[in-house]
């Protein structure tokens, strides 16, 4: 994986924003960011021609209102200011057209949004970012607080899972391998027709755990852990629903945050997240939820055949 180098920061002028913007202060102290770009995009600028000819430098000041506000909460929230550049930028539009354009254009490693609660908000941003853009997401909701001690990341064992096990091992080589511990978590599922074995439900439960301890051997073969300590567990899906296995064992482990691979890793797939990713995306609301993209592999042509 790669380091944040450039970042996009998304923010509404609502009380969430100095989370994010405290989030991207620990981004960049991790990651050695070089570029970071706050935006906030105003769905609409239009002011009446009359009031415009009255009052010419009425968008002009607000625009720059926006962007001085900005600025001033970067100012409280960073610590260390060194080597990094700050633009500060402010658009008109749909929320999701306009950070998709500008993570394109700048080559960005990363988008940062929030996750409203209590706050007004949709959240159907984070989800149409999360299918479209050209690098990984990371959703925080608000109140949350950047620390690192434990990571979950759930694994099916495929490259997207890889994806995101190798994120996360990046991370915690970057902030201090021996201050974090990953759980990578296996969700499997008892087939229906187990009885038709003539083993009874625990003992194909017992089978099933047996073959996932099996592939996450191979799994890990394949990847270079760096000596971080990484804890694998299996969960058995009780209720045909993997995302609650997952938020649950993230509480359950006290995790700081969860790591997930999108699906898509080429232009022709890369519109498919995961159903698994897309209900953690809508169900998740307690903890960052880093969604990780291969740098580059987003929609392509297929961004202007769907509607954003």
């Amino acid at each position: 994986m790669y380091l944040i180098k450039k970042l996009i920061v998304c923010l509404d002028q609502s009380p969430l924003d100095q989370t994010l913007v405290q989030y991207a202060e620990f981004i960049a102290s991790v990651n050695q960011t070089k570029k970071i770009y706050f935006v906030n995009v105003i769905k609409n600028l239009t002011v009446p021609k009359e009031v415009i000819e009255e009052f010419p430098n009425l968008v002009e000041n607000m625009i720059n209102e926006r962007k001085e506000a900005m600025e001033n909460l970067v100012k409280e929230n960073f610590k260390s200011t060194k080597g990094i550049s700050f633009n500060y930028v402010v658009k008109e539009g749909s929320l999701s057209k306009k950070i998709l354009k500008l993570a394109d254009e700048k080559s960005a490693d990363m988008v940062l949004i929030g996750r409203k609660v209590e706050l007004p908000g949709t959240g159907v941003a984070s989800l149409r970012l999360a299918r479209r853009a050209s690098c990984s997401l990371l959703i925080v909701p608000e109140g949350s607080a950047p620390k690192l001690t434990k990571l979950l990341v759930p694994s099916d064992f495929s490259e997207y899972s890889k994806d995101a096990l190798e994120e996360a091992i990046m991370i915690a080589d970057k902030y201090g391998k021996n201050k974090i511990e990953i759980v990578c978590q296996n969700v499997f599922s008892v087939p229906s027709g187990y009885h038709y074995t003539g083993k009874s439900y625990e003992e194909f439960t017992e089978i099933m755990k047996v073959h996932a301890e099996i592939n996450y051997k191979k799994f890990i073969r394949k990847i270079d852990t760096k000596g971080v300590k990484i804890s694998p567990v299996y969960s058995k899906d009780e209720n045909d629903d993997p995302v609650m296995s997952i938020a649950t064992k993230a509480k359950e482990v006290n995790a700081d945050g969860i790591i997930i691979g999108a699906k898509g890793r080429t232009a022709a797939t890369a519109l498919f997240i995961g159903s698994m990713a897309e209900r953690l995306i809508r169900y998740n609301d307690s903890l960052p939820l880093l969604v990780t993209r291969p740098k580059g592999k987003n929609a392509g042509i297929l961004d202007y055949i769907l509607e954003i």
